[in-house]
C-alpha cells in the first residue's frame, strides 16, 4: 500500500478526479466531505471543516472501507490534501463564503500540524490574480507567475490569499511542508466537446487569461507535491502547457491586452499565461492532457 492521504473535498469537481488519480497510483485515501463520493475504493467520512473538533477527529480516524475490517485501528497519515471549500463567488453570500473557506482551511491546517502530519497541500486559486474584479483591468505583466502581487477584490480570491498566508504561518511555526496550488480553470474529460463555443468567442475566457488545468493533470501535480519534501512553504500555479484558445498566445495578448508587458522573452507559441514553469522546474510536472487531444479543430 502507498502513502495514506486524508483528502478534504474529494467529492467535488476537481477532487473526485484527483482522488481517483491517487488511488490509481497506489495511495490509500479517506475522503472528508459533506457529500458522498461515488468511488468504491474510497470511503467518505462526513465532515464539516468549519467545526474544528470534527476536523481533529476526522484526521485521526481509521481510513479503511468497512466497519467489519479485521482491525479498525487508525494508522499514521502521510499527507493531508485540502480541497474542500465554497468553490466560487455567487453561490453563497460573500461573508459566508469567506467564513467557510478561511476557517475551514485554518481548522484543517491546525489539526494536521497538531497531529504531526508533516505534508499538507491546500487548494488556492488563479483568482488570486484579480480575475473577478468588478470590471476587467490590465495585469502588471504576463505570464502570471507565483511572484505576482496578489491583491484581489472579491471574497473568494481574498479567502484564498488569506489561506495562503495561514499556510505560510503554520509552515513557519512547525517547519512542516505546506504547499499551495493556485489552480486554474478545472476541466473534466467530458467537458471538452463544449469548447467549440469558446473558440467562436476568443474573448470569452479573457478573465481567466485563457488558462485551464485538466483534472487528471491536477492529480499528477498533487501527487508530485505529496512526494516532494523539504520546501517548507511554497506555492505553485496549476495549469496546462497551453492556453484554452486556438489563437497563438501573442495574438491573444495583442488583441485583448495590448498594453501589458511580457516578463519573459521566450514565450512559446501557445504557452499558457498562467505560468506553470515553476511547477515543471521544481516538481517535474509534465501535463499529459492537452485539449488538442480531445477537441476537433
Amino acid at each position: 500500500m502507498g502513502k495514506r492521504i486524508m483528502f478534504t473535498g474529494g467529492s467535488g469537481k476537481a477532487g473526485k478526479h484527483v482522488v481517483q488519480y491517487l488511488v490509481e497510483h497506489g495511495y490509500e485515501v479517506l475522503n472528508l466531505d459533506m457529500a458522498p463520493l461515488d468511488n468504491p475504493k474510497v470511503r467518505t467520512l462526513k465532515t464539516d471543516i468549519t467545526d474544528s473538533g470534527q476536523v481533529f477527529v476526522a484526521l485521526s480516524s481509521y481510513m479503511g472501507l468497512h466497519e467489519l475490517d479485521p482491525s479498525l485501528r487508525p494508522q499514521p497519515v502521510d499527507a493531508v490534501v485540502h480541497f474542500a471549500a465554497i468553490p466560487r463567488i455567487m453561490i453563497t453570500p460573500d461573508n459566508e463564503l469567506f467564513r467557510i473557506n478561511t476557517m475551514g482551511t485554518y481548522n484543517v491546517i491546525e489539526a494536521a500540524v497538531t497531529l504531526g502530519i508533516k505534508k499538507i497541500i491546500i487548494a488556492s486559486s488563479e483568482t488570486t490574480y484579480s480575475i473577478f474584479n468588478h470590471e476587467p483591468v490590465d495585469k502588471d505583466y504576463f505570464p502570471l507567475d507565483e511572484e505576482y502581487d496578489t491583491n484581489p477584490p472579491d471574497s473568494y480570491a481574498l479567502s484564498k490569499v488569506v489561506n495562503e498566508n495561514t499556510a505560510r504561518a503554520f509552515a513557519t511555526r512547525s517547519g512542516f511542508d505546506i504547499y499551495a496550488l493556485r489552480i486554474g480553470n478545472v476541466i473534466e474529460p467530458h467537458e471538452y466537446p463544449e469548447w467549440g463555443k469558446y473558440f467562436a468567442d476568443p474573448g470569452f475566457k479573457k478573465r481567466l487569461a485563457w488558462s485551464y488545468i485538466d483534472a487528471r493533470d491536477l492529480g499528477q501535480l498533487t501527487r508530485l507535491c505529496i512526494e516532494k519534501d523539504g520546501l517548507g512553504y511554497d506555492v505553485f500555479n496549476a495549469a496546462n502547457d497551453e492556453t484554452a484558445s486556438q489563437l497563438p498566445t501573442r495574438e491573444l495578448l495583442e488583441r485583448f491586452y495590448p498594453n501589458v508587458p511580457l516578463k519573459v522573452d521566450d514565450l512559446g507559441e501557445y504557452e499558457t499565461l498562467l505560468s506553470n514553469r515553476k511547477a515543471k522546474r521544481v516538481l517535474g510536472f509534465k501535463p499529459e492532457h492537452s485539449w488538442r487531444r480531445y477537441v476537433q479543430p
